[in-house]
């Protein structure tokens, strides 16, 4: 084995961020061990990795069962000698008003989004302990800065995420050669909303400026030679810290542009989603949506974030007048 080849592990490999970071890896001849809940997806993922020049094994799992992911973990550091980055990119959610969303829904995203990244690192760290040396790469989203109306499990798993890293940061201090990395993406271009469950009544789909996939791939693949803390893609990243300032109003404007859009959007039924099972098929990378935004959607999005940036900047001249 190339002792300059990178060994990747990537949770939520079959569709999406996770897809596309996996061929990118690839493409500079990574050594790869994709997992998913759809054996379909990853087979084709897989392929596509061999073809870009890499190589890949898949194996079925749901992060939810956390014996079975300390299980494939073991399995992936034989297979591979050891690893060098494990990225937890599972993600899955349910749109609608939080009471009016099944209880279960929202406690299958928590054991999802939260639970399935923090059973990654339960397995995972121990590997890089033994190894002296590892990045986990964990996948948030600008919604752990910004919570999002209509997705309240959804921010109380990436809110969660982001508290869980930090305190894994400050218990690993003594380790320089072990990293935490966060990622945090504005939307992406991906299968995500055709995967969620939805309970609005009204057709999802991606507001303007929706990121491409290749595009975080592209930065959680520069993480394994310059592994750092956050990675902001897609806005800057003072615009987290404003919005931390500015709490609770981020969430109101999301919460008024929500209640917009749900009475003006194309109408469908309820569903489930992927939520409890995988989709069939391959999901591929993208959502196909990317040129889809209407001009009103684009009023509202720009709306927001111009009330957003207006009052950060008062909350910072009022922060200065205090000091």
């Amino acid at each position: 084995m190339n002792p300059t080849t990178t060994r990747v592990v990537i949770t939520g490999a079959s569709s999406g961020i996770g897809a596309a970071t996996a061929i990118a890896f690839a493409r500079d001849g990574a050594m790869l061990v994709l997992a998913a809940r759809g054996k379909e997806g990853l087979d084709e993922v897989a392929r596509q990795c061999r073809e870009a020049g890499g190589s890949a094994e898949v194996r079925v799992l749901d992060v939810t069962d956390p014996q079975a992911v300390a299980a494939f973990a073991l399995e992936a550091q034989d297979i591979l000698g050891e690893i060098d980055l494990w990225f937890s990119d599972v993600g899955i959610g349910v749109v609608g008003k939080y009471a009016e969303v099944p209880l279960e829904d929202h406690r299958r995203v928590i054991e999802a989004n939260l639970l399935g990244h923090m059973h990654d690192a339960h397995a995972v760290l121990p590997v890089f302990q033994r190894q002296g040396h590892g990045i986990w790469v964990n996948m948030i989203s600008f919604g752990g800065f910004v919570a999002s109306p209509y997705s309240a499990a959804y921010a109380a798993s990436k809110f969660g995420l982001r508290g869980f890293s930090e305190a894994l940061r400050a218990e690993l201090r003594e380790h320089p050669d072990i990293h935490i990395c966060d990622v945090y993406p504005t939307f992406v271009d991906t299968p995500g909303f055709r995967h969620a469950a939805n309970y609005t009544g009204a057709k999802l789909s991606y507001p303007p400026g929706t990121l491409a996939p290749e595009k975080v791939a592209d930065a959680v693949v520069g993480l394994a030679s310059q592994p750092r803390d956050t990675t902001v893609i897609g806005a800057p990243a003072a615009l987290m810290k404003v919005s931390e300032l500015a709490a609770p109003l981020p969430a109101m404007l999301l919460g008024r542009f929500m209640d917009a859009w749900s009475k003006r959007a194309d109408r469908t039924g309820d569903t489930a989603g992927a939520l409890y099972e995988p989709e069939r098929g391959a999901s591929g990378i993208h959502s196909g949506q990317r040129q889809g935004a209407s001009q009103q959607n684009t009023a509202l999005m720009v709306g927001a974030g111009l009330a957003l940036g207006v009052l950060g900047w008062q909350l910072l001249r009022r922060r200065e007048r205090d000091y």
